[in-house]
């Protein structure tokens, strides 16, 4: 992993990042003490203390319940629908990121495995559709032995929307995009332990925030929930060379 190693031992404000992750993790019976932790943890800053970050690394600055805190670009895996960003926290904890979408988190007290996203459009595409267009994602849930979950999803351009968690960005200046589910179910064909093959979990719709420039689509924010109540905001974050 591309210098991460000695780069998160230098880092030692980033301890708190591991926090953070256990909150994205979707773990209802201990969500709520955690934000309340978080809460308590970090100051009250509008975008975290981005002055501590090196102009050498790529970071995501990830937003919940008002506080905000980074994680490290590590490394990028090929892929055919597009190059998966992997960031880090100094506990190994995972966020891969996919077209600007959620494709796994590792290492947390609920994960999503196995993610993978189907016949979901281009965001250019997106843009020139007259109607939403409809694409799935599948993926595994742990704990909770949830596997096979296949969530029907429509993709939509919307207005800008007039709340945010955006930095420094005007939301003019971006292209938005709805995510909702089609049905607001998502099936699980091989859930374990359980006397029926499907599952319900209503995730709120998720919104993204794409930069076009040339033949470049770049997604530069996102709203996603792993959870029905557990939701979280992030954006692409290059701290400024001094």
């Amino acid at each position: 992993m591309k210098n991460l190693s000695a780069y998160l031992n230098a880092r030692a404000y980033l301890t708190l990042i591991p926090i953070v992750l256990f909150v994205l993790s979707g773990c209802a019976s201990y969500g709520n003490s955690i934000v309340e932790l978080i809460s308590k943890s970090i100051k009250p800053e509008p975008g975290g203390n981005s002055a501590l970050l090196s102009p050498a690394y790529r970071y995501l600055r990830v937003s919940i319940k008002g506080r905000s805190i980074f994680v490290t670009l590590g490394d990028q895996d090929d892929h055919p629908d597009g190059p998966i960003e992997v960031y880090y926290s100094t506990g190994r904890e995972v966020i891969r990121l996919q077209n600007g979408r959620i494709v796994g988190t590792v290492g947390l007290l609920s994960e999503w495995r196995n993610v993978s996203v189907r016949d979901m459009p281009g965001w250019r595409a997106a843009v020139r559709a007259s109607s939403p267009i409809a694409g799935e994602r599948v993926r595994d849930v742990m704990p909770g032995y949830r596997f096979g979950i296949r969530d029907k999803l429509i993709v939509s351009k919307i207005p800008a929307p007039g709340k945010t968690q955006l930095v420094d960005i005007h939301v003019d200046s971006l292209t938005w995009f709805e995510e909702r589910f089609e049905n607001a179910v998502a099936k699980s064909y091989a859930r374990l332990f359980t006397q029926s093959d499907t599952a319900t979990e209503y995730l709120p719709p998720a919104r993204y925030a794409v930069e076009f420039a040339g033949d470049r689509e770049t997604v530069v924010y996102g709203e996603q929930c792993l959870a029905p109540d557990l939701c979280f905001t992030w954006q692409r974050w290059s701290p400024k060379k001094p």
